[in-house]
């Protein structure tokens, strides 16, 4: 296992990018049946146990499944440290991201403690988001990628400010959940800002990440970075979809399925954006050190040198 092969690799990085990805998606729906206190303290479940009990009922049954998921995703994280330990370029962000785990659980146990105040479980899902990033990278060093082109390479700056975007996008949506309701239980307090002035300055953020997607995908065609051109096509259908169905729960005032899969929505046009930048040839392999890529790089140059 301390040499597993490429696939190994591959499919465990992909389960933790997935994990990392489901926790979002169950810690939403924590919040939005209600169940943010199910356990109204932490670490333990109640002062007496540190499991859920029957006289808590589906709140805490929910609430304590979510906690448990921790350790599902701590089981893949160490597999991987296990799976890529004598590949330096894959060991340091899988160490990173194991460490990452414990770090959110005590985010979590903070925002129990805190009655579910509203900015620190927005730095929960943006730490979330950090982790799915760090994720994606990691996962993408074990995929064996084709070569980039220069031109396309060009594009990288255009990349980063749709990157920019997308986070703030994010951030602004943090913003907008922490204002408005599905606190998670009806005793934890919101913000007490403008539900529908954060959410304008949302859409705004959103239509300007359009642009530059729009931007994106016309650049990559122009200049034949077919990659780029795919990804970015692949980010404006997401965000079409994410748009359709941010639009319809605001004047639909918010139910909570439509608010679930709006959460689902936010990483996977996280998740897009990413994409479209590794389709540059971000943080390309430069040698070795047990990516598929550089497996395949060294093939080459075997080849070459048999050839000469």
């Amino acid at each position: 296992m301390l040499d597993a092969d490429a696939v190994t690799r591959r499919r465990l990085a992909l389960a933790g990018l997935a994990g990392n990805i489901g926790i979002v998606v169950t810690g939403g729906a924590v919040r939005l049946t209600g169940s943010g206190l199910g356990c109204p303290t932490w670490p333990k479940c109640t002062e007496d146990s540190y499991t859920a009990t029957r006289a808590m009922g589906i709140n805490g049954a929910i609430e304590f499944g979510n906690r448990l998921l921790t350790f599902v995703l701590s089981a893949i994280a160490i597999a991987l440290v296990v799976a890529v330990w004598r590949h330096a370029r894959l060991r340091r962000p899988a160490v990173i991201l194991a460490l990452g785990i414990p770090g959110q659980g005590v985010v979590g146990g903070i925002t129990v403690l805190t009655d579910l105040n509203p900015y620190v479980v927005g730095l929960h899902f943006l730490l979330s988001a950090a982790m799915i990033g760090g994720s994606y990278l990691l996962w993408q060093r074990t995929v064996d990628r084709p070569a980039v082109t220069g031109t396309a390479v060009k594009l990288r700056p255009l990349t980063w400010a749709l990157t920019a975007a997308s986070a703030a996008v994010v951030v602004i949506g943090v913003v907008v959940t922490g204002s408005g309701p599905h606190a998670g239980d009806d005793k934890a307090h919101r913000t007490g800002l403008n539900p529908e002035m954060i959410s304008q300055l949302h859409v705004d953020a959103v239509f300007l990440m359009l642009g530059l997607a729009v931007a994106c995908w016309f650049a990559a065609r122009a200049v034949g970075g077919s990659a780029m051109a795919r990804a970015s096509a692949i980010l404006l259908g997401v965000l079409l979809a994410q748009g359709a169905v941010g639009f319809v729960q605001y004047f639909t005032h918010l139910p909570p399925l439509l608010v679930g899969a709006h959460m689902a929505g936010a990483c996977a046009v996280w998740v897009a954006t990413l994409a479209v930048v590794w389709a540059t040839g971000f943080d390309d392999a430069p040698a070795a050190d047990g990516s598929a890529s550089s497996l395949t790089s060294g093939k080459t140059n075997r080849t070459l040198v048999t050839v000469r």
